[in-house]
């Protein structure tokens, strides 16, 4: 039985194989039909080797010399393209890199690097197999020879940096101004230089103070652009005690915004003179006079024009300096640089000014210009650096224009480094020692490397690198191997600083806002603003394999100073209080993209948090005891009493006299 099984199952198969005599021609035909093109494939890269023959020749013959020249001629031709005219520029090439350019761009956590070894490995193995090792092998010398001709021109083109923002038609006077605030977009992406962090640039405001050193005219000039939103105003106004002098920028078409007036407040407190800049004169806005009266109505200060526009909107012809008697024209269908298009105005009834503007215009310019000499004080410097008299110039940032009036007349009537005041004393900017205080903190500036930085403002004296300085509040003397000026987000190495420089030092922990620096003298600069927090929310770990980097991203977020952590005495949760709910968000956004740590916030009901302290131990102890619900501790180990209502704060004040609140963490 078992043999007649097997035959049968035999003779099964064999009729199988017979049905399925039609699959096996066609696999026999597809067979047929690789091996036909892998033949052909062979003739093809035969004759690709025989055309290739000339620069296949042995080393050392006329044909191999001949190749070899030519690898290197078209390397030169394509380091000079690039040196010269596609990185000074910022062109994006073409090929494997340019691709890279925009991928990175898509995908900004993939250098380009990566992108073209991952599109070049491919490309030359390929290579390897179709034309032989040896073109592979001159492939990797071109591929060598070329960064290393792209370093060498570069270097002698552009020796420093200096010769190379030179080149750049978008940068305006010495490279910032232009760079700092106007907005540049592609395809791609589109954001103010200033504004270097990715939810910036999403958002289209400035979320924390940039600072941006550049020279002209034989001028340092240090700039620093602060957050415009009202919920990052304690950034604004901290930075307000670093400076010498304050350009603020309003809106031609919404004129004085709220955070304008309270910016103009601390001003006016700190004495702190004021140029006031007209912007988006390219767009429609409102009549100059009224944007003047509306200007000394609410800040509160007098003005004088120093340019006037002409028109505005789509009929925008240019701005006229008052100051220096010259016409900036505008041209609506392109960008201007720096000297474009300025022409000299002696008389304005000159006929000559009916040609550049027409006779509308010209007309309309003399009677506003006459208006302006007729109404308005003259400009008297004093009185602007008293801070009671506000030179105004208008203009259009983003296209270059005003700017250079504005720019001109800064590095005349700007005052230098001025006074400073400590607790025991005024530190002249002309003294010989040393001082500065640390007016900022800014985490991850670069996130690669999860620095932190904190920004010095140097008040008298040199700062050197490697020289060593006492660190007043911990008595210790330290030294700085690499301090940093600012573009930005872009940093470079510098061995001195002066009066009214502004330096950043790798912060390993040690700084806080308001720590002071000097050659051996205990001083404390006044002055630096504290707030106290007016929203709080419970923050919570959203993931619970990331405790470790939410603990450090709340860490140094905090060190900044735009919010404040405290850790309830009840049940040990950690609170975060800020001045404005914009700071929430901007908090949870920062902690995923730059620590890859989640959070989640739960609402919480407090009025005021109020650091506590007393000479009466007992009465204190008493009091934590009472309030142990609404108590807590700061990031420094303070007693901080959290009122839930303002009733509750002024019962606590009136039963525990002994007991001194404070409303801001500096006491």
């Amino acid at each position: 039985m078992k043999s007649l099984q097997m035959y049968r199952n035999l003779f099964a198969n064999i009729i199988k194989i017979r049905k399925s005599g039609r699959f096996f021609s066609n696999m026999a035909g597809q067979g047929w039909n690789i091996a036909g093109n892998l033949i052909t494939f062979a003739q093809l890269k035969r004759r690709m080797s025989m055309n290739l023959k000339a620069l296949l020749e042995p080393v050392g013959t006329f044909a191999w010399w001949r190749s070899m020249f030519a690898i290197v001629l078209g390397c030169l031709i394509m380091a000079v393209g690039y040196s010269y005219f596609v990185s000074p520029y910022n062109i994006v090439p073409g090929g494997v890199y340019g691709m890279g350019i925009v991928l990175h761009n898509v995908f900004p956590s993939i250098q380009v690097g990566t992108f073209g070894y991952m599109i070049d490995v491919p490309l030359l193995a390929s290579a390897i197999i179709v034309f032989g090792r040896q073109f592979g092998g001159r492939t990797l010398f071109a591929a060598c020879l070329t960064p290393g001709l792209i370093n060498l021109l570069s270097w002698i083109a552009f020796p420093n940096q200096e010769a190379l923002e030179a080149l750049d038609p978008k940068q305006l006077f010495g490279g910032a101004i232009h760079v700092a605030g106007a907005v540049k977009s592609n395809k791609i992406k589109k954001g103010a230089t200033s504004d270097f962090m990715e939810i910036e640039r999403q958002r289209g405001i400035s979320v924390a103070t940039s600072v941006m050193g550049f020279e002209y005219q034989g001028r340092k000039i240090n700039i620093l652009d602060t957050p415009g939103h009202e919920d990052f105003a304690e950034d604004t106004y901290r930075t307000l005690t670093a400076v010498d002098s304050v350009i603020i920028v309003i809106d031609g078409a919404k004129g004085v915004e709220s955070q304008t007036r309270k910016l103009m407040d601390v001003c006016r407190m700190r004495q702190t003179p004021v140029i006031v800049f007209v912007n988006k004169l390219d767009r429609p806005c409102k009549d100059p006079f009224d944007l003047l009266d509306e200007i000394e109505k609410e800040l509160r200060i007098r003005v004088r024009p120093l340019s006037f526009p002409i028109s505005s909107g789509d009929t925008f012809k240019g701005v006229y300096n008052i100051y220096e008697k010259n016409l900036t024209l505008f041209t609506s269908d392109e960008r201007q640089t720096a000297d474009a298009s300025t022409v000299e105005i002696n008389d304005l009834a000159s006929p000559e000014l009916d040609e550049y503007i027409s006779e509308r215009y010209a007309k309309q310019l003399r009677e506003d210009t006459e208006l302006v000499e007729g109404v308005y004080d003259a400009f008297d410097r004093d009185a602007y650096l008293r801070a009671e008299l506000a030179p105004v110039f208008f203009g259009s940032a983003v296209n270059n224009f005003g700017v250079k009036e504005l720019l001109e007349c800064f590095i005349r009537i700007a005052p230098s480094p001025r006074p400073a005041p400590t607790e025991t004393r005024i530190v002249e900017p002309a003294e010989e020692k040393m001082t500065g205080f640390v007016f900022k903190i800014h985490a991850n500036m670069d996130p690669n490397h999860r620095d932190r930085i904190a920004f010095l403002k140097i008040c008298s004296g040199t700062f050197e690198r490697n020289k060593n300085f006492l660190h007043v509040r911990s008595g210790k003397q330290m030294k700085f191997s690499s301090p940093t000026a600012f573009m930005a987000e872009k940093k470079s190495i510098i061995d001195f600083a002066y009066p009214g420089d502004i330096v950043g030092l790798h912060d390993t922990g040690n700084f806080k806002i308001g720590d002071t620096f000097t050659e051996g003298e205990k001083l404390k600069f006044t002055g630096i603003p504290s707030f106290a927090p007016e929203q709080f929310r419970y923050i919570e770990n959203a993931d619970p394999l990331k405790f470790k980097q939410l603990a450090k991203g709340i860490d140094q977020l905090m060190d900044e100073g735009v919010a404040q952590l405290f850790t309830s005495s009840l049940n040990g949760r950690k609170i975060i209080g800020t001045v404005g709910a914009l700071q929430f968000e901007v908090i949870e956004y920062r902690l995923a993209h730059e620590y890859n740590a989640a959070c989640r916030w739960e609402p919480i009901s407090i009025y005021k948090a109020c650091w506590i302290e007393s000479d009466n131990a007992e009465q204190l102890a008493d009091f934590k005891r009472r309030k142990h619900t609404n108590m807590a501790i700061d990031k420094h180990g303070r007693d901080v009493f959290l009122a839930d209502t303002s009733y509750a704060l002024a019962l606590a004040q009136e039963n525990f006299k002994d007991i001194r609140f404070y409303f801001t963490s500096e006491f």
